[in-house]
């Protein structure tokens, strides 16, 4: 399965190809698309719907998966990062790919299976997963390649049957307390 994981934005959109490839993941590109602060909004999110076309046309994804929007405080922030969601969503539709949706909470379960795992801990457990000597760099990309390896994994827990509460609850009662995992146990679950 090929994935395109998208961390949406309006300044900066990241955007990660990941293979899965038996059991393992192997990222074939990841960066960013960025657009100009000066520009207005219509012509900034029409450079990104131009972008994730070109990306889609280019690695041919089975899927597109998109991190949900989730509380801004400031509102002018939220609505311009919809509008970008919007026309990423609409370059996948257009181009036939079906679109997945995860939210930031998702991300942390699906990388670290812990909810309040900070950004660093996800980046870290990303750069582990693909066997990788240094973090992601920028945040926007690592967090677009989390994205998809999060779908990835949901797809092997749907394969074995399982959802992730039920994955969550079986590896909890084994040798952990509270609700974390270490590396090696979710490695296993995994694989």
């Amino acid at each position: 399965m090929r994935v395109l994981g998208i961390d949406p934005g309006t300044a900066i959109v990241g955007y990660a190809i990941v293979d899965e490839i038996g059991k393992k993941y192997q990222l074939i590109q990841c960066g960013c698309i960025y657009t100009d602060k000066s520009e207005k909004i219509e012509h900034r999110i029409a450079h990104i719907f131009t972008e994730i076309s070109l990306l889609i046309e280019l690695y041919k994804p089975d899927v597109a998966v998109v991190e949900e929007l989730f509380f801004f405080k400031n509102n002018k922030t939220i609505i311009s990062v919809a509008e970008s969601r919007g026309v990423i969503l609409l370059a996948a539709t257009l181009k036939h790919i079906p679109v997945a949706e995860y939210t930031p909470l998702q991300v942390k379960m699906g990388i670290s299976s812990y909810g309040r795992a900070s950004k660093e801990q996800v980046q870290e457990m990303v750069r582990r997963l693909l066997g990788m000597k240094e973090v992601i760099k920028p945040d926007d990309a690592a967090d677009a390649v989390a994205i998809a390896i999060t779908h990835i994994n949901g797809q092997k827990f749907h394969a074995m049957g399982l959802n992730t509460t039920e994955v969550k609850v079986k590896k909890f009662s084994s040798k952990t307390s509270g609700n974390k995992i270490s590396l090696e146990e979710y490695k296993k679950l995994v694989k």
